[in-house]
């Protein structure tokens, strides 16, 4: 957790993927949450489901879950400047693959396994794109500047 504080060795990447992990996880945590999770009594493994989180997005046990392990993932990657760097990546491109498996995917068809409608699409878009913008922005913020004397909390040589 201390590096989710952004203690001083913490780099803007490392920062990034613990703070998007932790929101993917409390996001994947809301979907199982009556009353922010409209047809929650439709809530089911799959493409079945038909409960929206928020009354926008289409949710379902499995993509609930697959949020919360996404999630924990980019909690975990936040240890290192490597990790992060390649969970912000590889979340990136995966959401964007998502955005378009969300375009072309039958709804309420067995290839539809994680429900998706219109607001999803939208939102794996931004989403990918965002993780994507942090990933090639974070080394202009510093990191990869731990030696540069004129960073605060440099050492001082």
């Amino acid at each position: 957790m201390k590096r989710l504080l952004g203690a001083s060795n913490t780099e803007p990447v490392q920062m990034a993927a613990g703070l998007i992990g932790l929101v993917f996880v409390i996001v994947g945590a809301l979907g199982f949450v009556p009353g922010l999770t409209t047809g929650y009594d439709t809530l089911a493994v799959a493409h079945d489901s038909h409960a929206l989180l928020f009354g926008m997005f289409e949710v379902s046990i499995l993509h609930n879950v697959v949020h919360m392990v996404f999630g924990a993932a980019g909690v975990a990657a936040s240890r290192s400047v490597a990790a992060s760097a390649l969970f912000l990546v590889l979340g990136g491109i995966g959401y964007l693959v998502l955005w378009i498996y969300g375009l072309i995917a039958d709804d309420g068809t067995g290839a539809d396994v994680l429900p998706t409608n219109p607001a999803d699409d939208w939102l794996h878009l931004g989403l990918g794109v965002a993780m994507l913008v942090v990933f090639f922005a974070t080394p202009r913020l510093g990191a990869t500047a731990a030696t540069d004397p004129h960073r605060p909390h440099a050492p001082i040589e």
